[in-house]
């Protein structure tokens, strides 16, 4: 139960190379202080490769590696799918968005009000397969656990850029930018199917208890809706709907022709 807690406290520890690998891009928004691994995988033929690329970039990017016992890394992990992996980075700086830093034609998405950085993670791993170009944050989010929201994201909260901006200062940027805002909602919405959600984009989804302030409701030009195959007195969660509509989204755009 402690360590259930713990996964919503602010870390920068990075467990597991799916999360480690994308600090090795050389556009990686943060730094490796230190890597732990277990003293079992300097034994192990099946992680002879892993330790030899992982100490090559330690001498590339100046980091220290110490070797610990399998109950010291297991103690310090929150999960256990770190594979004997553990590091310690920097923090991040999300940026504030401004209006250079949105391309032409892009397509964007606004996530806020989601409930748990699984959710988020999961969210944005979603976001980055569909081919969207970066995700606006509401201030308040869950990239502080940087290191559980990077492992549910299968690293690409690393690898996307993203920025910080209140909702309804965000869509009054994208407007300006010559982009058709969209949001999620039940009332006087259409169906994403029957709706162009042709580039520019700026895609904006609400979690799944409060969805999107009815402020944050007007500055749309258009509210959308997924069709359920039967009738439902429940939601989908943010992360199944950022899914299902990027998708439907890269689908107009990259694929319909």
């Amino acid at each position: 139960m402690k360590k259930e807690a713990e996964k919503l406290n602010p870390s920068t520890l990075f467990e597991g190379m799916v999360s480690i690998r994308p600090l090795f891009n050389g556009n990686a928004k943060r730094k490796i202080e230190k890597m732990w691994i277990d003293k079992a995988n300097q034994t192990s033929k099946n992680k002879s490769k892993e330790l030899s690329f992982l100490q090559h970039k330690a001498e590339e990017l100046s980091f220290p590696i110490e070797f610990i016992a399998s109950e010291e890394l297991a103690a310090m992990a929150l999960g256990t799918t770190h594979g004997g992996v553990i590091a310690a980075c920097t923090q991040r700086k999300i940026p504030a968005l401004t209006l250079p830093q949105i391309k032409p034609k892009g397509f964007y998405v606004y996530l806020d009000g989601i409930e748990d950085p699984y959710n988020f993670g999961y969210a944005l791993r979603s976001l980055y397969a569909a081919g969207v170009d970066a995700v606006i944050l509401s201030p308040r989010n869950w990239m502080s656990a940087a290191g559980v929201v990077c492992r549910a994201s299968a690293g690409a909260s690393e690898l996307f850029d993203l920025y910080e901006a209140d909702g309804i200062d965000a869509a009054a940027l994208f407007h300006q930018a010559g982009y058709q805002v969209i949001g999620t909602g039940l009332e006087k919405a259409a169906s994403m199917y029957e709706t162009p959600l042709t580039f520019p984009l700026f895609l904006i989804i609400g979690g799944e208890k409060r969805g999107i302030s009815k402020s944050l409701y007007e500055k749309c030009d258009h509210i959308v809706k997924i069709e359920y195959g039967r009738d439902c007195a429940f939601s989908l969660s943010a992360a199944s709907a950022a899914a299902i509509l990027a998708f439907e989204a890269a689908r107009q755009n990259f694929f319909n022709h």
